[in-house]
């Protein structure tokens, strides 16, 4: 009988080489590994109210940050597994084959990662599963509270946290076991389809990750960020590492540490601290997930409260399609549907639009943002629109944005509304009355 230790590593939201405890974790403890991803459109939060594919967009930069990926592994003599069928089948029937006797993975808050997750460990009692926080600031045991204690508020949260440093960030693997020989396992990458729009912004993967953080830490960005991330429109108008740290292609104590690195090197001032604070934001989220857990997409929230709202599904078509009466919502949902990107305001003022204009079930508009997203995160996302909707983290109802204001004050000039087709209307929300009879 063989005393050999094999591993399986699921790679999910950790799609990187660097800063990986769980994968440093794996390659201390194994003498064999398997690298295996799994599809994202199979995963994600419960199905009753998501889309049914994710969008281009997003397809790709996942796509491309999974090829990348591979061509790191194969550097040091290892592969990555695809499934894209029967995920909790082809897992299981994985750890069969190789004999596996370590599971290991990175902390996730995904509802149905956690599923398969419960099940896989329920399977095989005989097999150690190791879960590791990877996607965060600080460590679970770093927190000066117990997790069933977070506190409710961000501020409150950002108090408690003080002056608490994270760990550095940990060098970039050069080093992984081999895997077992003789495993035939399905493993081909989707493809790669030619591009629907000319140039996106955003590129998958992690070397491109690191380049990106790089290049905006080495610019003014970082000392001007305050006085810009509100604006609607740009490349420069904020950090631009969310869709990289979403899918863990950059780690978020790399993003500390360059903050630091630009603060003791460049200046320090109220823009690089406001870098931190958003960063604290992106914390505190990920924590209220995990402790959260299914009830980050119940319709009522953490606080038991349902909101008057509904689902009606041609105004959410017309949202969605950016043909609402809202010129500065149309704009927003056209960008987002031919890029995948929106920025910070215009996702505040489309959500707004969709819980408070649109009276709808808020739990439908997180889930559009979770298919076209490139930077979707699954605790953010749904803890944001919790937010929002005042079923989550905060002290007072949803929050209404005042459309017209909006426009004032961020697009006085109308370019970002010609610039996206905003004028487009449908005049009126419905062709139908709560009676179901045609509106003339």
């Amino acid at each position: 009988m063989s005393n050999k230790r094999v591993g399986v590593y699921w790679f999910c939201n950790d799609l990187r080489l660097h800063d990986n405890p769980a994968l440093m974790q794996a390659t201390s403890l194994v003498d064999q590994l398997v690298c295996v991803a799994v599809a994202e459109n199979k995963l994600g939060s419960p199905k009753a109210y998501t889309q049914s594919r994710l969008g281009e967009s997003r397809f790709r930069f996942s796509t491309e940050s999974l090829h990348q990926l591979n061509n790191e592994l194969s550097e040091l003599g290892q592969q990555l597994y695809y499934v894209s069928t029967n995920i909790t089948f082809t897992l299981s029937d994985l750890i069969d084959r190789s004999a596996a006797t370590d599971v290991f993975r990175s902390e996730n808050a995904g509802y149905y990662e956690n599923t398969i997750w419960a099940y896989l460990e329920a399977r095989f009692p005989e097999v150690k599963f190791h879960s590791v926080h990877t996607h965060t600031l600080f460590d679970l045991d770093d927190l000066p509270f117990d997790l069933a204690e977070l506190p409710t508020s961000f501020t409150k949260f950002k108090n408690v946290i003080g002056e608490q440093k994270p760990s550095n960030a940990l060098a970039t693997m050069s080093y992984l076991p081999s895997r077992p020989s003789g495993l035939e396992f399905e493993h081909s990458l989707p493809m790669l389809q030619p591009l629907s729009i000319e140039k996106p912004s955003f590129r998958g993967g992690e070397r491109v990750a690191l380049k990106h953080l790089d290049t905006y830490f080495s610019g003014a960005g970082p000392a001007e960020y305050k006085l810009v991330r509100n604006n609607l429109d740009g490349w420069d108008h904020s950090t631009k590492l969310s869709a990289w740290l979403a899918n863990g292609c950059l780690s978020v104590r790399e993003v500390y540490g360059a903050l630091k690195d630009y603060e003791s090197s460049v200046i320090a001032n109220e823009s690089t601290y406001w870098i931190y604070f958003e960063l604290l934001w992106r914390e505190y989220f990920q924590w209220y997930a995990h402790k959260n857990g299914k009830d980050l997409f119940g319709f009522a929230g953490i606080k038991g409260l349902s909101p008057l709202n509904s689902y009606y599904p041609e105004r959410f078509k017309k949202w969605a399609c950016g043909n609402t009466p809202y010129p500065i919502v149309n704009a927003c949902m056209k960008e987002l549907a031919q890029t995948g990107y929106l920025s910070n305001r215009g996702r505040q003022i489309a959500a707004s639009c969709f819980v408070n204009e649109l009276a709808m079930d808020w739990r439908f508009g997180a889930a559009y943002f979770e298919s076209v997203l490139v930077d979707y995160d699954v605790a953010s996302n749904w803890g944001n629109w919790q937010y929002l909707a005042g079923v989550g983290a905060d002290a007072r109802d949803k929050r209404h944005f005042n459309l017209e204001k909006q426009t004032q004050i961020y697009d006085p000039k109308g370019r970002y509304i010609d610039k996206w087709g905003g004028l487009a209307s449908c005049g009126s929300l419905d062709s139908v009355d709560a009676a179901d009879w045609p509106i003339a």
